[in-house]
């Protein structure tokens, strides 16, 4: 592959990929844009790339996963206000042909995130 979008999530309270975890992709400039609404695959992972070859512009972005909701589904007790709510990363991209891979590894206390591959 050669220029694109992609991400993954793991649930290191269960130690398994976090499956149907909502995810935002959101472009900052020139203006705040939804670009896209996803949900992770049994694997963790999108079916498709975020952003495919002839989608990637060189910018500021913003993911937002969404994972307070997810761990209540998984029958996690979480406080009315938990400590993590949605998880945004913020990235940019500096070259549209290169991939891009942002891995979420994240737990109801804490998360890693690094430029995967």
């Amino acid at each position: 592959m050669s220029g694109g979008l992609t991400t993954h999530v793991l649930d290191l309270t269960n130690g398994m990929p976090a499956s149907n975890l909502k995810i935002e992709l959101w472009q900052l400039e020139p203006v705040r844009t939804l670009l896209k609404t996803v949900n992770t695959n049994k694997d963790g992972r999108v079916d498709s790339p975020l952003l495919s070859d002839d989608q990637m512009k060189v910018g500021e972005y913003e993911l937002i996963f969404h994972v307070a909701h997810y761990f209540r589904k998984q029958d996690v007790t979480l406080p009315e206000h938990p400590f993590l709510d949605q998880v945004p990363i913020r990235f940019g991209i500096a070259d549209e042909n290169s991939h891009y891979h942002v891995p979420l590894l994240v737990a109801p206390g804490g998360y890693s995130t690094y430029r995967g591959s």
